[in-house]
């Protein structure tokens, strides 16, 4: 079966057991044909949700809130979350140290480059305000593939970054940063990437979805467990840039334990997306009624 993917940004560690998978041909053992969307192929004029959407994939990586906003959409896209590529949120808002901002509060009146995700701005102004802060931040939204340089080049105070990816090429660069992350501060935010379907075609290809995941979990245990082998596999599809600024083996060690094991990997808490869904709803930002809806499964996990 002929499927497709829609990453949620250029190849990066949080994809590389997507690209183990299939380098190590653990996809045609499903007979699967797999074909990965990178968004520089259209510099992310289309989102990955919105490609799910339109139905020019079967699959696209995206963080949960996406799936909360496909179903609440007017024209309602049954989305649902059917894979958790991390089990912790090892994000961040960060800062560069030579700003001196140590607290989240201090980001009032401060520039934050934004993804216009769902949820995005809000989230960050309720970090300020838990800090003791008014969450009077100001907000720009550059193009999204040049967001994390436009914190590198000064050009804006703080963005979300992943620690194991931007948070690498930092270190990497001897630039210091501050970093604040979610749960610090009260934000029970939930998985962040997952891999998501369209609920109609999940039913009508059980089956051939099912074989998808085992492969994909299976390239994340792989590179787990064989992280020079999976380094040198990913990075035949990073950026030139990227391959110059990044030290992929540094990341996979940051991040392999949080792909989980042979029980945990993929999988997704329903106390853990209750939590978050019940803090969106008593931040109002969004209604009650998703908090009855089905916005994940760990059916395929078998």
């Amino acid at each position: 079966m002929d499927l497709k993917i829609a990453l949620d940004w250029t190849p990066n560690i949080n994809h590389i057991g997507i690209f183990v998978a299939n380098e190590l041909g653990y996809y045609e053992n499903e007979d699967i044909q797999l074909k990965i969307l990178n968004p520089l192929e259209d510099n992310y004029k289309v989102t990955p949700g919105k490609k799910l959407e339109l139905g020019t994939v079967d699959f696209a990586i995206t963080p949960f809130e996406s799936v909360i906003s496909l179903n609440n959409k007017k024209n309602i896209v049954p989305a649902i979350a059917v894979f958790a590529i991390l089990q912790e949120d090892i994000s961040s808002i960060a800062s560069l140290k030579s700003l001196n901002l140590t607290s989240p509060k201090a980001l009032d009146g401060r520039t934050y480059a934004s993804y216009k995700a769902r949820y995005e701005d809000l989230i960050v102004k309720e970090i300020v305000k838990s800090d003791g802060g008014k969450g009077d931040i100001k907000l720009i939204y550059p193009e999204k593939l040049g967001i994390w340089n436009t914190l590198l080049e000064g050009k804006a105070d703080a963005t979300w970054i992943f620690n194991n990816w931007e948070g690498v090429e930092a270190e990497q660069k001897h630039v210091p940063l501050n970093k604040f992350s979610m749960r610090d501060y009260g934000i029970p935010y939930c998985y962040s990437p997952v891999i998501i379907a369209n609920n109609n075609l999940l039913q009508k290809n059980k089956t051939q979805y099912s074989q998808f995941i085992k492969a994909t979990k299976k390239g994340y245990l792989y590179a787990s467990e064989h992280k020079e082998n999976a380094t040198a596999i990913l990075s035949k599809y990073l950026t030139s840039y990227d391959k110059a600024h990044i030290d992929v083996l540094r990341a996979i060690n940051i991040t392999s334990s949080y792909f989980g094991d042979e029980t945990t990997c993929g999988f997704m808490s329903s106390n853990r997306v209750e939590v978050f869904l019940k803090w969106l709803v008593a931040h109002k930002l969004e209604d009650k009624k998703i908090l009855d809806q089905k916005l994940f499964t760990n059916s395929l996990l078998v």
